[in-house]
């Protein structure tokens, strides 16, 4: 299993888990395509797509930082064109950036509805339809969208329909990918089991002393790196959830991901009852989706 040499195109990997999945790769030596809109320090945010770039090569990979809305078609295109120019080519598509904001109906102005449905299910098809054409060529190419399994109970949509519906785009992306580009490039999804400590998810919970209870964004790097290295003619269409995937390749040390092992785990978005969590892992009663 190497990805050295290999090219990895990342839409929001300035930081949180779209970094550390560059990082990840980069520790064998693969060529990080960081596509992200913060060019600039902002201080409610931690790093930049330049801070980012550096890490990468700390980590033992070369870098592309290119500062890029996907919601901005020109940009998208020319963010691809400026990584191909560089690395001669694309192994694979990291969908990662994300908009979320869980909210009633009542409470979504519709400023953030367009925000969500534009840059998750837009911006994921639009990144790897410019990206496609490289893909083709690729020896093992691979598109991963940052996208839940798809359930289609109310109990998902009746507390954040916007949100709900916004992200489900991407998991639809994966399945018509994972048809369409069936036996040439490989299509899947990946979801975290329980929240993951990242900016995003400090905004929803709005409490520092509940980020005890995520994993660290490592858990979905390794969930990534792995799949990267899965034959794309066979290994497609699958929505995998982290930690069972994990469980599956041989991992039995899933405590490494949590900040304090000894306490619950507080479960994402999305999650089904199937598969269940691995043993060992305890995981609160109550769920960020509700």
């Amino acid at each position: 299993m190497s990805l050295k040499g290999k090219t990895i195109f990342i839409t929001g990997a300035s930081r949180g888990i779209g970094l550390a999945i560059g990082q990840r790769c980069a520790r064998d030596g693969a060529n990080i395509v960081i596509a992200a809109k913060s060019d600039q320090p902002d201080p409610r945010l931690e790093g930049t797509i330049h801070t980012a770039a550096e890490s990468i090569e700390a980590a033992g990979g070369q870098a592309l930082a290119v500062k890029c809305d996907i919601r901005d078609e020109a940009a998208v295109e020319a963010a691809v064109e400026a990584a191909v120019d560089r690395f001669g080519g694309i192994d694979a598509v990291i969908n990662n950036a994300s908009a979320i904001f869980p909210r009633g109906t009542a409470d979504v102005p519709m400023k953030r509805y367009d925000l969500m449905h534009q840059v998750n299910g837009r911006g994921t098809f639009l990144t790897t339809q410019k990206c496609l054409p490289h893909l083709m060529k690729a020896e093992n190419p691979h598109i991963i969208a940052l996208a839940p399994p798809l359930d289609m109970r109310g109990m998902w949509f009746g507390p954040h329909v916007a949100y709900t519906s916004a992200k489900y785009q991407m998991s639809l992306c994966i399945l018509g990918w994972g048809e369409e580009f069936k036996g040439k490039i490989a299509a899947n999804a990946i979801w975290p089991r329980t929240a993951v400590a990242t900016a995003a998810i400090s905004n929803v919970l709005a409490n520092e002393e509940a980020m005890k209870n995520c994993r660290k964004p490592e858990i979905l790097a390794d969930t990534a790196y792995k799949v990267l290295n899965k034959p794309a003619a066979e290994f497609t269409g699958n929505f995998l959830i982290d930690d069972s995937f994990l469980w599956e390749e041989g991992e039995r040390d899933l405590d490494q991901y949590s900040y304090d092992p000894s306490v619950e785990l507080l479960p994402d978005f999305f999650v089904p009852e199937e598969p269940p969590a691995p043993p060992g892992v305890k995981i609160m009663n109550v769920s960020l989706g509700h």
